[in-house]
């Protein structure tokens, strides 16, 4: 669902980013994604949806068991509810009852940007990357009905020839490097999966896509709180 209450465990701090959706891991049909989700509970994304060109993280995700005890909480607490524009934009994030559908998922993008230098390399697996993009540049349109929201895959936006994940991968290092994340994080794409992509569709961040990517050992570990997010913006 697209809003509604925030609820979360007792012992769970209120996320610094405006909440955005909760996924009901028991709703979605078996074998619809390529991730190695929990097979019930809830999945909270949040998400602030404007970029500074900084490259820095702007999302989190929790997840709450099944069963588990939990609590509402303040969604207007963040330092964006203090900021008039900022509070508009949130605001205005889409509200109501998501429905899942499966769709076929494949690379929108041919390369994935280097760590640590300029250099693009095609999509790990995908030696002739470029071609796939483009053809399925030109027949997706009739095989794929998108939503705002989805769940695994690849990601997707408009302008780049670039894998979104992979300036995941670069933000999620550089913030691993300034904090204390609880482990080192990986700066090799092939070791992280797009968790969610989302289209707020909001008046005034038009071309924006956020992205959710964690690596693949966390989402087996369940390690959900090591989860990364950026935002594309091509106003």
């Amino acid at each position: 669902m697209f809003g509604g209450p925030l609820m979360l465990p007792a012992d769970t701090p209120t996320p610094v980013f405006p909440f955005v959706a909760s996924i009901d891991l028991a709703a979605l049909p078996d074998g619809a994604t390529d991730l190695s989700l929990p097979p019930d509970g809830h999945l909270l994304l949040f998400a602030f949806p404007d970029d500074d060109g900084d490259l820095v993280n702007i999302g989190e995700v929790v997840y709450v068991p099944v069963g588990a005890a939990t609590e509402e909480r303040d969604k207007n607490s963040g330092f964006w509810f203090e900021i008039d524009e900022y509070r508009e934009m949130v605001e205005a994030f889409p509200r109501g009852r998501l429905r899942a559908t499966t769709n076929a998922s494949l690379p929108c993008h041919h390369a994935v940007q280097v760590s640590g230098n300029t250099h693009t390399v095609p999509l790990p697996g995908h030696p002739r990357s470029r071609k796939l993009a483009e053809l399925w540049e030109q027949t997706r349109g009739d095989i794929v009905t998108g939503g705002p929201l989805q769940i695994g895959g690849y990601a997707s936006e408009e302008a780049v020839h670039l894998d979104p994940v992979s300036s995941v991968v670069e933000c999620a290092v550089k913030t691993a490097e300034a904090r204390d994340w609880g482990g080192e994080m990986s700066g090799a794409v092939e070791d992280w999966v797009l968790l969610a992509d989302w289209n707020p569709r909001i008046e005034g961040r038009e071309g924006a896509v956020v992205h959710w990517a964690i690596q693949r050992e966390d989402l087996t570990a369940r390690r959900f709180d090591r989860t990364v997010a950026t935002v594309f913006w091509n106003p």
